[in-house]
């Protein structure tokens, strides 16, 4: 009662909150206006007294006997809003008759009751609706128990059928894989059967008569033969196996021997039928116009032919054997292939080894005295024999192994070996051996060799070997030629005619370029000069074109006539001419060998040459001699990409000497205990010593060109100023010899000696002056003949006017350091620097008018 209560004051509160929310001044849930609110609270007052109900009964009223006023004034209130709570009650709110306190309290229970069941009836009403719905319930909880039992029922049932449905599936599943298996191992065993079973026919069909070994049955025998090894050997643990194996080999073999008697009566049979051929009137490999070529169509059909027609049998029966060898190593048919190789090499040598060595001989008598053109003629033949004999090989086999062929060409081509080195051994001259060797290494090895590798590998290796032989006898007639012709050369009178020949030359050009200048009035001297180099000898013109393939373009040494190929020293342009043929014929470190001694030689003759000339001559003639050709063969050189760097080895004994020495000096210490032992001593002082020595050509050339280039400068600054030389000499030699006797000459002038007096050095001065105006414009003259180059001149002529300067300038400084009077300095009257280089520059100026 009292939970309900409180529900139903908490539903008052809200109403009475809201009706306040209502009547709000702000936000108000129904704003009212003046006249609304007016006719509200006229309203209110109108209703604001309430008058008795009308049901109740006037006595009644009278006859309340109320003692206390509030509680009545209290019942009231509760009862006028339990009246207007409860406006729809059907019960009375006031009982017909209350006269006590007792009746209103068993009315006022009595309405409690009936507010209480109104309040419940509500639930109680739910509570009969949940309790019907339960017992739904439980009929439909009995029903689905009722049902799940069936299902359980029906699900043990299924449960027991399916199995006996796996137990059946399995069962016929393994039966299904026992049937299978069996028919598995069946299938195995039936295949590996197959592999023993075949041997029983293999044998038949390689002991069949009528078997052809170039038929399709053969090779598909092979071809089972072959898997039946295989698997016997990769199943050795097989029962029998070894013993079936040992079978298949031996058929194995069968066929291998069947193969090779028919691929070798093939080859003999066609060997015969070649041998049994008429051979025509001439060789079947003569030489014709120079070339190699057989001489008839059926020379060519009788050594080719034959075999060519046998060719594609043998090929197909080889093309299986190569499969099988190329496929599988060790396949048991190595030796057949070998065999059958072997038998071809022996036919083919069987048949054209006494053609081939006829055919060389006969070149080598028809070219006898040209052995370039026997050379040549040979190679090319050798050449194209084995370009034909690989060829028809390369129809037989296919396989990359021809070691045996190799070995087979080798021997044919060792036929012209033999013909042709005795011939090159004979040989001295240079130029023959020269051209021999080009033959035989640019056309040869540089040209064909690398174009066809395979089939003239055999060409190559006898045409090296026959290489080298030509280079060793050409390396031995050049060192033999070096000493005979360069070293030891014995000059005529005509090689010494120096400046002779360079002045006939130079008239001989002029006379040249007047015709020529009155025929065209164009040319010039130089021109003519170079018309004169046109008709040089055939060996000028090999020099001019000295490696010409590497040679890099560059400036003549000059234009005077030394430079003319023909007017060379004979062994400067024999050294250069054998220099140029060794460079294209041997290797790199024996052509710098060579070139080293070859130089050396050349420059001793020169220098010889040089001092006959200044025998005959002056000095300067033969220092310019040497100078000019110098410089040619430091030009002539300079195109060899070598290196003319040698390094040699030697011995020093020198410490072997010393120790020798000692050893006798100390003979009684020969068997001491001790360390001063004197032979323990010499044996470990006593060793020679090794020294290398690095030996530069060019180098040499390049200071022996030095050295007679200070000559020269020193000889014409003699022609020059040769009485000042003299003179500065001895005044050298007195100041020398005051120096050292110190204070006993220290009151001797240098003006006191009767060589050193004024009058004595001005003859000496104007007595230079004069050789100086003389000779100047001959050795200008000589150097122009010579020389024939500006800047070499310039270079040649600068230190020789600096040595003419330095040595006025000498003289001055001691007249004045000596104290020479001014007087004196008139008498003498020496030129400055400056006047004697003006003095030297109009010689030269008159020199070249002239």
């Amino acid at each position: 009662m009292t939970i309900m209560a409180d529900v139903a004051n908490t539903a008052v509160r809200q109403i009475q909150n809201k009706l306040l929310e209502w009547e709000q001044s702000e936000n108000s849930l129904a704003p009212l206006s003046l006249s609304q609110r007016n006719a509200i609270y006229e309203i209110s007052e109108e209703v604001s007294v309430r008058s008795v109900p009308t049901n109740l009964p006037e006595g009644n009223l009278a006859a309340l006997d109320i003692k206390d006023n509030s509680e009545d004034e209290k019942e009231k209130e509760s009862i006028s809003n339990t009246n207007l709570s409860s406006e729809k009650s059907v019960f009375p709110l006031r009982p017909k008759n209350i006269s006590t306190t007792h009746d209103f309290l068993e009315w006022h229970s009595s309405v409690e009751e009936q507010l209480e069941d109104q309040t419940n009836a509500v639930f109680i009403s739910y509570l009969q609706q949940m309790t019907l719905r339960r017992q739904e319930c439980d009929e439909l909880y009995n029903q689905v128990e009722a049902c799940l039992k069936d299902l359980s029922q029906l699900s043990k049932q299924h449960q027991t059928v399916a199995n006996s449905t796996n137990s059946l599936h399995q069962v016929s599943e393994q039966l299904l894989a026992d049937q299978m298996k069996l028919s598995s191992v069946h299938s195995e065993v039936e295949r590996r059967l197959q592999y023993f079973r075949s041997l029983d026919r293999i044998s038949q069909r390689l002991e069949s008569p009528t078997l052809s070994i170039n038929s399709t049955v053969f090779k598909e025998c092979l071809d089972r033969l072959d898997e039946c090894i295989e698997y016997m050997a990769t199943h050795e643990n097989f029962k029998e196996s070894r013993v079936y194996l040992a079978k298949l080999h031996h058929c194995q073999s069968r066929a291998v021997a069947l193969v090779r008697s028919y691929v070798t009566q093939i080859m003999q049979t066609a060997t015969q039928q070649c041998l049994a051929a008429p051979v025509s009137s001439s060789d079947s490999f003569a030489a014709s116009g120079g070339s190699i070529i057989p001489a008839a169509d059926s020379d060519f059909a009788r050594c080719y032919g034959k075999f060519q027609a046998c060719a594609p049998r043998i090929r197909a029966v080889l093309g299986h054997i190569e499969e099988r060898v190329e496929k599988v190593a060790k396949s048991g048919y190595e030796q057949l292939l070998v065999d059958c190789q072997a038998c071809y090499v022996e036919q083919r040598h069987q048949l054209l080894w006494s053609s081939v060595c006829s055919a060389v001989r006969e070149l080598s008598q028809r070219h006898k005295g040209d052995h370039c053109t026997m050379v040549r003629s040979g190679c090319a033949f050798l050449l194209h024999i084995c370009q034909d004999e690989h060829r028809l090989f390369a129809e037989f086999f296919r396989t990359q192994v021809q070691a045996q062929l190799t070995d087979y060409l080798e021997g044919l081509c060792t036929s012209l070996y033999d013909v042709l080195r005795p011939a090159i051994i004979h040989i001295n001259h240079l130029e023959t051996l020269a051209e021999i060797c080009s033959i035989l290494r640019v056309e040869m090895l540089e040209e064909h060799v690398p174009a066809n590798p395979g089939p003239l590998e055999a060409f190559g290796r006898v045409v090296w070997q026959l290489l080298q032989d030509v280079q060793e006898r050409l390396v031995f007639r050049a060192h033999l030629y070096l000493q005979s012709d360069i070293l030891n050369y014995k000059p005529a009178p005509g090689d010494l005619a120096y400046p002779e020949k360079l002045e006939m030359m130079e008239s001989i050009a002029q006379s040249i370029a007047e015709q020529q200048s009155q025929q065209s009035g164009k040319l010039r001297r130089s021109d003519s000069r170079s018309s004169l180099a046109s008709v040089g000898s055939a060996t000028s013109q090999e020099v001019a074109n000295i490696n010409h393939a590497v040679e890099q373009p560059r400036s003549r040494t000059g234009n005077s006539p030394a430079d003319l190929h023909g007017m060379w020293y004979p062994t400067v342009r024999r050294t250069l001419v054998c220099l140029s043929r060794l460079y294209r014929c041997v290797e790199r470190p024996i052509f710098q060998g060579l070139s080293q001694e070859a130089l050396s030689m050349c420059m001793q003759s020169v220098t010889a040459a040089a001092e006959a000339i200044s025998q005959r001559k002056t000095a300067m003639d033969g220092e310019l001699f040497e100078v000019k050709h110098l410089l040619i063969l430091r030009e002539q050189i300079a195109p060899f990409q070598v290196d003319f760097t040698i390094r040699e080895t030697s011995l020093d004994f020198s410490k072997v000497k010393t120790a020798a020495f000692g050893l006798l000096q100390r003979r009684r210490q020969l068997l001491s205990l001790n360390a001063n032992n004197a032979l323990l001593e010499f044996l470990l002082d006593g060793t020679p010593a090794v020294r290398e020595q690095l030996i530069d050509s060019r180098r040499d050339v390049d200071l022996r060109l030095k050295t007679t280039c200070e000559k020269f400068i020193a000889s014409a600054t003699s022609a020059l100023v040769g009485p000042l030389q003299h003179l500065l000499a001895q005044v050298q030699s007195f100041l020398k010899m005051k120096t050292e006797e110190g204070d006993k000459l220290k009151d001797v002038k240098l003006r006191q000696q009767q060589f050193a007096l004024p009058e004595a050095i001005g003859s000496v001065v104007r007595e230079t002056q004069k050789l100086m105006k003389t000779v100047l414009p001959a050795l200008q003259r000589s150097m122009q003949l010579y020389l024939a180059n500006k800047d070499t001149e310039a270079i040649l002529y600068r230190p020789i006017k600096n040595n003419v300067v330095s040595h006025f300038a000498i003289l001055q400084q001691h007249l004045i350091s000596e104290g020479y009077s001014a007087e004196d300095m008139m008498v003498v009257a020496c030129p400055t620097p400056e006047q004697v280089q003006v003095m030297l520059s109009s010689a030269s100026l008159i020199a070249a008018g002239s």
